[in-house]
């Protein structure tokens, strides 16, 4: 007799197992000056966040093409326990090395949770309960950015900053339990041919590119670098070899016929795009209000938060709205709006005031909220049970390239343009490019939205 899943339970599960991912990026900057410090490790503590990005984007569609395989349950059960071990060992780490590798581990773990979390939730609900979902896990983002500097702070004030990452364990050890014992899909019993030539090809291909990207950007090394070129071409010749791989294996990995499905490719590139402007912006605003404007730290560190709240609010209200708005429409109403903040941002003056910025990033956090949740409930609704984990993969690996390349671009961009000892015109002058190139790349995102199949179209995939 098959055992019913109790869905309630398995949601609560799988909402703690995102929280502590979304939790751990945004807790982690509260902790930076104490374990520079303690593990005087000041030269190297870039690679904590570089690793960690680099290990989590290559694990993405690798865990996503296993939860296709072996069932989601196993695959986010392994993913849990790596995050959880990982925060472990990177919270009892005695130097940046240790640390450095730990935070690896804990990148390939948080590889298996957005992914396999999305992909369970597109195969408990459906339609407009499915798009009502997504607006819900969205939120967990701005909980944890909400959160985090809180939890963060009191942790490395009161207790240890390695209790931000401690804090790990008893949420994931919840979240493991939750979905370990109330979830319950069938799984096929056949063997499995696992693509070990692709996932290592591919492995391969993109570590050596977002190694180019994260060493590039106009701080370690400039793009026509000996290393940038050599990585660059690693990474063209191990991804041909992979494309090659996968035209030929039983079961390849990444199926290669899933890119001729429009409404995904679309939507990648979207969200390559798209999240390429926000990732910008949380990096970029915060310079703009300390430096130009002249704010506290406190005051520049706050200036996301509009755009964390704005976001989750709109992916919530076009959840419920997106079939009778229409899907596409959805999408492109919401890249209008990333176009209109773009535009503000482009035309920002030296004297603009700070509610100015408030109401830029309010429009894009809504503009996103229409454009992200709508996208990823058409994707997993445009193929059956058995490649969802790779379509939801293929989209989140999309959306880190577009954040890890645009933060490389926009590096070199404001880098070509401010000295080390920059004045305050000259630094928005380097931001202002940063900002125009983004006003570029939201245009371009219209247009590209408008590609999409039509609301009817669309609803005969679902």
């Amino acid at each position: 007799m098959t055992q019913k899943t109790n869905v309630n339970m398995v949601v609560i599960g799988l909402l703690a197992a995102m929280f502590i991912g979304a939790l751990d990026v945004t807790i982690i900057a509260t902790a930076t000056p104490h374990i520079i410090a303690d593990l005087y490790g000041e030269s190297l503590f870039s690679w904590v966040f570089a690793v960690y990005t680099l290990t989590t984007c290559v694990a993405v569609p690798i865990f996503g093409k296993l939860a296709d395989l072996f069932g989601r349950k196993a695959v986010l059960a392994v993913g849990i326990g790596l995050f959880v071990l990982g925060s472990i060992l990177y919270g009892a780490a005695q130097s940046m090395t240790e640390l450095i590798w730990f935070r690896a581990l804990q990148g390939i773990g948080a590889g298996a949770l957005a992914p396999v979390c999305f992909t369970i939730i597109g195969d408990l609900f459906s339609g407009k309960q499915r798009g009502k979902m997504m607006g819900v896990f969205s939120s967990v983002w701005s909980v944890a950015g909400l959160l985090g500097p809180l939890i963060g702070g009191y942790f490395v004030d009161q207790v240890s900053w390695r209790w931000i990452f401690y804090i790990n364990v008893p949420i994931g050890a919840a979240a493991l339990l939750l979905v370990t014992i109330f979830l319950h899909q069938p799984i096929e019993r056949r063997a499995k041919k696992i693509d070990y030539l692709g996932a290592c090809t591919f492995t391969v291909s993109f570590s050596a590119l977002l190694y180019a990207l994260l060493l590039s950007g106009g701080s370690d090394h400039s793009w026509d670098s000996p290393l940038i070129l050599g990585l660059f071409a690693v990474s063209a010749v191990f991804f041909l070899l992979f494309l090659w791989i996968e035209k030929r294996v039983e079961e390849p990995m990444m199926p290669l016929s899933i890119f001729r499905i429009r409404v995904l490719n679309v939507t990648n590139v979207s969200g390559f795009l798209t999240f390429s402007i926000t990732t910008g912006l949380t990096i970029y605003a915060p310079i703009w209000i300390q430096s130009v404007l002249g704010h506290s730290a406190t005051s520049s560190g706050l200036i996301v938060m509009p755009m964390s709240l704005a976001w989750p609010l709109a992916s919530n209200i076009v959840g419920r709205l997106m079939y009778q708005m229409g899907v596409k429409a959805s999408i492109v109403f919401g890249s209008s709006l990333v176009v209109a903040g773009s535009i503000c941002l482009a035309a920002l003056q030296m004297n603009s005031p700070y509610f100015y910025w408030i109401g830029i990033l309010v429009v894009i956090g809504l503009g996103m909220g229409f454009v992200a949740t709508p996208s990823t409930v058409v994707v997993q609704s445009a193929v059956g049970w058995e490649k969802r984990g790779v379509v939801n993969a293929s989209s989140m690996l999309l959306r880190s390239m577009g954040q890890t390349i645009g933060i490389a671009v926009f590096g070199t961009i404001y880098n070509q343009q401010v000295t080390m000892l920059g004045s305050k015109s000259e630094l928005a002058a380097g931001m202002h490019s940063v900002f125009l190139l983004m006003c570029a790349i939201a245009f371009a995102n219209l247009l590209a939205v408008q590609l999409l199949p039509k609301h009817r179209e669309l609803m005969a995939q679902q």
